[in-house]
């Protein structure tokens, strides 16, 4: 337990400084489940009523990204209140170490998820939309294991939704395809079925996950499913735009500064 804290308090440090640490797993040998009690307990103070849980995502279900982190299975973080950006705006300097960017599909939902059967996950959709997910790492070049990144939130940073929203009865989250366009030019690539064989089959796993670990998904929340293709660096100044297939198109810049975003441009040499 004394290291289970200790590493909460490590990842804690590094983004209250914009320092990344060295990776948790060597305090331990973390397991899984001691990851996500880590996660929590380095997220708690961030947790407030103005500052609320609104949401997961669901990390690792692209082997494109599988393989630039040299990981094997998905995992999940907590998305805040805090971490929304809107459509088109500015991703704050301030908030981001090492960040990288990946499109994807959004779930909404309108009701509670009770199980992971595939009826219970389709009736729980509201809609989806478009989506950007910033991602970052609190550990130092991105040098993680599975238990290192869920233990830092699942690597999670800022999102964007788009502004089209469409309910299951007027798409398939299998079919979709994906373009990642940075400055103009395109950077990523990619289909629902890169996720997981189907966006909602991220959705039934996280489902599944968050009832085993005592905090089912509930109505409202948002569900980021995971990456459609590859993720990319994000370097200061770089306008972002992806277009996903029916779903339409999600953008983001980032400011002229964005802190940390030549470490993670170094630190990308997997993305090649």
């Amino acid at each position: 337990m004394v290291h289970i804290e200790e590493a909460a308090a490590r990842l804690r440090t590094a983004a209250g400084t914009g320092r990344p640490c060295s990776p948790i797993r060597a305090l331990d040998a973390f397991s899984i489940p001691d990851a996500y009690a880590i996660q929590e307990l380095a997220l708690a103070p961030r947790i407030t009523p103005a500052n609320p849980r609104i949401g997961r995502k669901v990390g690792l279900t692209s082997p494109a990204v599988q393989q630039q982190l040299g990981v094997d299975q998905p995992d999940f973080g907590v998305l805040l209140a805090d971490m929304a950006i809107a459509d088109g705006g500015e991703l704050p300097s301030s908030a981001l170490l090492q960040p990288r960017i990946e499109a994807e599909i959004a779930f909404v939902l309108g009701a509670d998820v009770p199980d992971a059967h595939p009826a219970s996950i389709r009736r729980a959709v509201a809609y989806a939309v478009a989506a950007l997910e910033i991602v970052d790492s609190r550990v130092a070049g991105w040098d993680i294991t599975i238990v290192d990144t869920i233990a830092d939130n699942a690597s999670s940073g800022l999102f964007v939704l788009g502004a089209e929203r469409l309910g299951l009865d007027e798409f398939e989250p299998a079919t979709v395809s994906m373009t990642l366009r940075r400055n103009g030019d395109v950077v990523s690539s990619g289909t629902g079925a890169d996720c997981l064989g189907d966006p909602l089959n991220a959705l039934a796993w996280v489902a599944e996950t968050a009832i085993r670990l005592g905090r089912p998904l509930r109505a409202g929340e948002v569900v980021l499913s995971g990456a459609l293709g590859p993720m990319v660096p994000v370097q200061p100044g770089d306008l972002f735009e992806a277009q996903i297939s029916t779903l339409g198109s999600v953008s983001v810049r980032a400011a002229s500064h964005v802190s940390g975003a030549s470490t993670g441009a170094s630190s990308s040499r997997k993305d090649s």
